[in-house]
């Protein structure tokens, strides 16, 4: 039965590819993909469910399921100087000059017998070096991680995995906030664990939400991103901060703290420094630097340590000695800094285009994030402005990636704002704004 909804999946898979369906294109009911293949309606849900997890779709609870594909449809669309769909989805953060102040940092290592080093295999636990250049890099005020708490992943998102798997057994429950980062959802998915949402409020997770979902069922832990939360933007104020730090304390409950996009702000210090026995903290390079630069980090409680290694290990998640040995020199000399800083005034000008670009809309935000959350304006739904976006070229996410749970996904999209040029982007909020005040039966989308 597997290989039934996996061969109809590719095969509508497929016809996306070859575009016999265009973006927008809205596919046919479940029931009615089910008479027309000769299969049953459960099998036919599971092949809506797998194009879902493709990216290849969106569906809305009374609209219908639609193409959300690449490339864009023909016609007057919008589109970047190389042809490419305008991509307001996914965050790729490059400054200019960012590739020639990294390839300084690599010359030393092109001499044969760093090379050779660098080649060799590393351990979780990376190097002494390594540990030592990481405790600093993660430092905030008034909080410095022990180095020999530090481990490495290949990527965040490994760091991530690793966590949960370190944390919450399969079959067991992780609390989340009710709106979050979705490859969090996929890892759970593949670690066969249940995400329990908790209420939010403006300064985030409300500390009795996470109390009343350990009385329900007490979860194995609790994923959290205090700091520019994505898709939100909203940082967790110090006073909540504390409030949750006690609350760990008192439910005897773990945290899993995501910091990926907190080198973009000087916000408060992490949930780790006030919970340290109860907080595993990620973090990584690729936002810092570039997507394709991958190694992930993590400051372990002392007891978990261990148990957080052996995760990586069989994850097959440890990082390589070479992505070590390149972060080593690329923090030491001053060069994540400047591409920190670069990287701070390009979001802060890529807000000020939104704010302008989208004034009269309803933005959630923060000045120093790479994306907002837009409140779409009735009769607008998040899916059929997704597919309506596509079709003019753009791709932006909409909320129901971020939903957690069965609920009703809000009327939402959120806007990546770092990876097109920014005269690109302004084009783009402008035509998302034009789209926006017009009705989804005007622009062909029912």
């Amino acid at each position: 039965m597997t290989e039934d909804y996996l061969s109809a999946a590719d095969a509508v898979a497929r016809d996306i590819e070859a575009g016999r369906l265009r973006p927008g294109d809205r596919l046919p009911t479940q029931r009615a993909f089910a008479r027309a293949h000769g299969i049953a309606n459960s099998t036919a849900a599971r092949v809506y469910r797998e194009l879902t997890r493709r990216g290849l779709v969106v569906g809305e609870v009374g609209r219908g399921t639609f193409v959300r594909a690449d490339p864009p449809a023909a016609g007057p669309a919008l589109a970047e100087p190389a042809g490419r769909r305008v991509d307001l989805e996914l965050n790729y953060p490059l400054v200019e000059g960012q590739a020639h102040l990294l390839a300084a940092g690599l010359r030393p290592l092109l001499r044969p017998d760093l090379l050779g080093a660098a080649l060799r295999p590393v351990g979780a636990a990376g190097t002494a070096a390594a540990r030592e250049a990481v405790a600093g890099l993660l430092t905030r005020t008034g909080w410095r991680p022990a180095p020999d708490r530090v481990l490495f992943a290949g990527n965040g998102r490994q760091a991530i995995a690793a966590a949960v798997a370190a944390l919450v057994p399969p079959g067991g429950r992780l609390a989340v906030e009710e709106l979050t980062y979705p490859v969090l959802k996929a890892v759970a998915a593949r670690l066969g664990v249940t995400l329990v949402p908790l209420a939010t409020d403006a300064d985030g997770v409300r500390p009795e939400a996470l109390a009343a979902a350990c009385r329900a069922g007490r979860p194995a832990a609790v994923y959290l991103q205090p700091t520019l939360h994505n898709p939100l933007a909203t940082t967790v104020p110090p006073a909540r901060r504390a409030e949750l730090a006690d609350a760990l304390e008192r439910l005897d409950l773990y945290a899993i703290e995501d910091t990926i996009w907190a080198f973009l702000s000087d916000g408060p210090p992490p949930l780790a420094a006030l919970a340290p026995d109860r907080t595993v903290l990620i973090d990584s390079l690729s936002k810092r630097l570039a997507p394709g630069l991958t190694a992930g980090f993590a400051v372990t409680p002392p007891g978990l340590t261990e148990r957080y290694a052996a995760a990586l290990r069989s994850g097959g998640w440890t990082v390589s000695r070479f992505a070590l040995e390149a972060a080593v020199r690329w923090i030491g000399d001053g060069t994540v800094d400047r591409i920190v800083r670069a990287k701070r005034h390009d979001a802060a000008v890529r807000q000020r285009i939104a704010a302008t670009r989208l004034a009269g809309h309803t933005l959630r935000t923060d000045p120093a994030a790479y994306f907002c959350w837009w409140e779409l304006p009735a009769p607008w739904r998040a899916e059929t402005f997704v597919a309506a976006a596509a079709r003019r070229g753009i791709a932006v996410a909409p909320a129901a990636a971020f939903v957690v749970g069965a609920g009703r996904a809000p009327g939402a999209v959120r806007l990546g704002l770092a990876s097109p040029p920014p005269e690109v982007l302004a084009a783009a909020l402008d035509t998302l704004g034009a789209l926006a005040r017009r009705a989804p039966e005007d622009v062909g989308i029912y």
